[in-house]
């Protein structure tokens, strides 16, 4: 389903509570989370985007997560998600526009920095495709993907601005 951004913002405002719960659940098992174990170009990339958000969240908001290798869930600390989720943002055009950035780019943790300033928009955009990106060096590029990443690209762009602008 499909709504404008003015019936967005009006669910978003009449139900914040459940948006808000669905971001909390996005920080158990962020994306930046998972870490590859090879190759070793594509551990580099993931230390590069990735780790500086991650210490963003142990530096700036006290959310220490734990990284794993792979794709089997790993737990993370009570302490971390509840420290992460007071940065959560409360007006319901800036919670609205990170829940949007969270399903945009698959990571909560992304969002909230954006959200609080700690990265821009093309640095966000760039961190959640990292794995997409590397795939597709090795692979080639697949059009389909790349016309959904340029859909994706364009509603993330309006989320970023309300975050970066409504304080």
């Amino acid at each position: 389903i499909r709504v404008d951004g003015r019936k967005h913002a009006r669910i978003v405002a009449d139900m914040p509570q459940p948006v808000h719960d669905e971001i909390v659940k996005y920080l158990s098992s962020d994306l930046l989370f998972y870490r590859a174990d090879g190759p070793e170009g594509l551990i580099e990339r993931q230390v590069k985007h990735w780790d500086p958000v991650v210490g963003w969240a142990a530096d700036t908001l006290g959310a220490r997560f734990i990284m794993v290798e792979g794709v089997v869930f790993a737990a993370q600390p009570d302490e971390a998600i509840a420290a992460a989720s007071r940065a959560i943002p409360a007006d319901a055009w800036r919670l609205g526009a990170a829940h949007s950035v969270m399903t945009l780019t698959g990571s909560a943790l992304l969002a909230l920095a954006l959200a609080n300033g700690a990265i821009s928009q093309e640095d966000a955009w760039t961190a959640a495709h990292v794995d997409e990106d590397w795939q597709m060096e090795q692979w080639g590029r697949d059009t389909l993907a790349m016309q959904r990443r340029e859909h994706g690209l364009a509603e993330m762009k309006p989320a970023a601005t309300v975050l970066k602008h409504i304080r």
